[in-house]
């Protein structure tokens, strides 16, 4: 009897755990846990991280203080052209990456023809190319083709794409993403902290960005940016500030949501919160009516009775350092970015109207999509679009300020104009800043006394992260043997042609 009920018993319990195993995913899990994954939110939060980025300084974000918005000092050596690799940087931007390619590789994969996927992977493969252009302008050569391909292909080991080829493969993508909006598609709504969803903005700024990229390879492929800008302009673009790409920012929320500059005095760094003596001389010499909504009356200069404006020098040398007393030199204004009560707080821009007007104005001056005779007219709305946005409001630019005329200037001079006024207006975006200083030249900057690694050289590049060093080093070397001088500062990528 024994022997015929144990293999009765076995069964029964098999039965049982048959049973159990067939609704072990529904019994074990949570009723509060979250399954799926609302691309909305994925798409809010790259839009977010990757705008607030851009105008942080501190670890590693030295770029503000190599053109020169923002002192840095000795807390922050890299703004002292002392070498290191860039290895947040780096992560940041693959981390955005792949968390919006999630969107077309796994959240509405199988979409790309359905009203109900098709314009928000549009919307979110634009984001993406966004990112891209920003990433391999700050590096150079990067992984591209063989990486933000699913969970399904992970690569651990991709080969660096070279610059040239993810231009043209990001124009490309972005032509077959602008094609694929429509209107009556299903929206990401208030989850799109840019247009809520607005096919005719998201087409604007599809057509904006193209011409960003257009003008970016101006030096280094002349034909394929004078057809990128060509085709560009003949599209709706960004024509208002009311078109700007922005995410809000709450004065009163955790420092995570406030305006990046505004962070830089919460941080609590005195090396974040002081302006290089350039920028400050630019608006002070020119008469510049965002200068008091841009910068603070130094502390001695007010407890005398007499306010004035003063900037510290950049990568200054330990010995020029000792003796600098703070308070004889300018914050940005803590009126504007450092008052928590400033209501209402300032929008964080990452793509906007003056941006898109300073592009319209220098491709007019080679004739490509507009007459050149139109050049002053778009530097002009570049201007006044920058002075009348948030902060500052500016919406009638004074007599005394005599910079908007092209009138008996060279090319070349119209350029240094336009070039000055991006800088200007680029204040708080610091890789937008840098990369377009770095392409066009202009304004003129000096470098700083401290030779650091560069002997002495504005940096032109951002290093690669360490780990590529440690984990892909066969892919890293190729693509460290293309560089001019190696993987440095002072080495030149494609599309720096000055």
């Amino acid at each position: 009897m024994k022997k015929i009920l144990k293999p009765l018993y076995i069964a029964v319990a098999l039965l049982a755990v048959e049973a159990c195993t067939g609704d072990f995913e529904k019994i074990n899990t949570p009723p509060t846990s979250v399954t799926t994954i609302d691309p909305g939110l994925v798409l809010s939060k790259v839009q977010r991280d990757a705008a607030f980025s851009e105008g942080f300084e501190y670890p590693n974000n030295q770029f503000g203080s190599w053109i020169q918005h923002w002192a840095g000092g000795v807390l922050i050596s890299s703004s002292r052209y002392i070498q290191q690799a860039d290895t947040d940087l780096w992560a940041a931007h693959y981390t955005y990456l792949r968390n919006i390619s999630q969107i077309r590789n796994q959240l509405l994969k199988g979409q790309e023809n359905d009203p109900k996927g098709r314009t928000k992977l549009a919307i979110a493969r634009m984001v993406e190319i966004s990112i891209w252009q920003r990433l391999t302008d700050l590096f150079g050569d990067v992984p591209y083709s063989q990486t933000a391909l699913g969970v399904e292909s992970v690569n651990n080991q991709p080969a660096f794409d070279t610059q040239e080829s993810i231009y043209k493969s990001l124009i490309t993508t972005l032509d077959a993403a602008i094609a694929q909006l429509n209107a009556n598609d299903a929206s990401y709504g208030n989850a799109d902290f840019y247009y809520k969803g607005d096919v005719a903005k998201w087409k604007k700024y599809g057509n904006s960005l193209k011409l960003r990229l257009g003008m970016r390879i101006r030096y280094s492929d002349p034909a394929l940016a004078q057809k990128t800008v060509t085709e560009a302009m003949g599209q709706p673009l960004l024509e208002s500030n009311a078109d700007n790409a922005a995410i809000p920012t709450y004065n009163d929320a955790t420092n995570s949501n406030v305006h990046p500059v505004l962070n830089h005095w919460l941080a609590g760094s005195p090396d974040l919160k002081y302006l290089a003596d350039t920028f400050v001389n630019q608006l002070v010499s020119t008469n510049d009516p965002r200068l008091p909504g841009l910068v603070q009356p130094t502390v001695s200069s007010v407890k005398a009775g007499k306010p004035a404006y003063k900037g510290i020098g950049v990568a200054l040398t330990d010995a020029l350092l000792k003796t600098i007393i703070k308070d004889d030199y300018s914050t940005a204004s803590q009126t504007t970015f450092f008052n928590k009560a400033f209501s209402p707080a300032i929008p964080c821009a990452q793509f906007t109207f003056a941006d898109v007007s300073f592009y319209k104005a220098e491709a007019a001056l080679e004739g490509w999509g507009a007459a050149s005779d139109q050049a002053e007219k778009f530097y002009q709305d570049g201007v006044k679009a920058a002075m009348a946005m948030s902060p500052f409001n500016i919406t009638s630019v004074p007599a005394t300020y005599a910079e908007l005329s092209f009138s008996g200037l060279s090319k070349e001079q119209k350029l240094e104009k336009i070039g000055t006024q991006k800088w200007i207006q680029l204040f708080g975006r610091s890789h937008e800043a840098f990369i377009e200083w770095r392409r066009m030249g202009y304004p003129k900057l000096t470098p700083g006394p401290n030779a650091g690694s560069t002997n002495g050289q504005i940096p032109r590049r951002a290093v690669y992260s360490t780990q590529e060093t440690l984990l892909n080093k066969p892919n890293y070397d190729a693509a460290v043997s293309r560089l001019s001088s190696g993987d440095s500062y002072t080495s030149k990528i494609w599309v720096d042609k000055h």
